[in-house]
């Protein structure tokens, strides 16, 4: 796809992950919807960035997408705001320890609402938006495929992005493909210590953690690889793989 000139969607794009996919796609020319709830001031240095990188001016966008309908609603409204959508990035999320025995239905609903629901609905209201060629790119998880006893709820919704990328691909195809990206270890959650991180890296492969911008790098080529629709791609430095 050429991405020059398109318009794009890259919800939690004010930190994180989801930053470093906007600065890739206003890299390469798009037109970039910076969506966040909370993290304003990230989103305007997220939308600086891409300007001050070379790329067209980014629109900031503010919703709440574990309430009920945002999620259509902010998919309308960039595609109203820019005369049409071309790719949409789920990538907002929230990832909470919440050990069995623990864990709360609020927990349980909020994380279900943000990682599941949101990304469905968003994607739901984009393929009436998005043109023809159009793409949607989600943000899985590692979790989706191991099982980490602290994170069970996470897992199950970050799995269940991964069974919702196969089907709105086999649903929307040919016209819209739709893939995914699982990371591993890029961005370790804000409560992990210097133990935790040595830990993962001893345990990885590669020996290194990741990189937002390896995260970054996967979406542009799931975005440019025109042949490729109901991928999960995992960008974890070979842990899949230890054993």
């Amino acid at each position: 796809m050429d991405l020059a000139g398109r318009a794009a969607l890259v919800t939690g794009a004010g930190r994180r992950v989801g930053r470093a996919i906007a600065l890739a796609l206003g890299g390469r020319g798009m037109r970039v919807a910076v969506h966040y709830n909370g993290s304003e001031d990230g989103a305007r240095e997220t939308a600086r960035s891409i300007e001050t990188g070379g790329g067209p001016p980014a629109t900031l966008f503010q919703a709440d997408l574990g309430a009920d309908g945002a999620a259509a609603r902010l998919v309308d409204a960039v595609a109203d705001t820019f005369g049409g959508l071309d790719v949409l990035v789920n990538s907002a999320a929230v990832m909470l320890r919440t050990p069995i025995g623990e864990v709360t239905e609020k927990q349980w609903d909020a994380m279900f609402a943000l990682n599941l629901r949101a990304p469905f609905f968003a994607s739901q209201a984009a393929a009436a938006r998005l043109s023809d060629g159009g793409a949607i790119v989600n943000i899985a998880d590692l979790a989706a495929f191991e099982t980490w006893p602290g994170y069970v709820p996470h897992g199950i919704t970050k799995a269940g992005v991964v069974q919702m990328t196969r089907a709105l691909a086999r649903a929307l195809a040919p016209r819209i493909r739709v893939n995914a990206v699982a990371p591993g270890a890029v961005m370790l959650p804000d409560d992990w210590d210097a133990r935790a991180a040595e830990r993962l890296v001893s345990t990885t492969p590669l020996r290194r953690l990741g990189d937002p911008a390896d995260v970054a790098r996967a979406v542009l080529y799931l975005l440019d690889a025109d042949y490729v629709t109901g991928e999960t791609l995992l960008v974890d430095g070979g842990r899949h793989v230890r054993g």
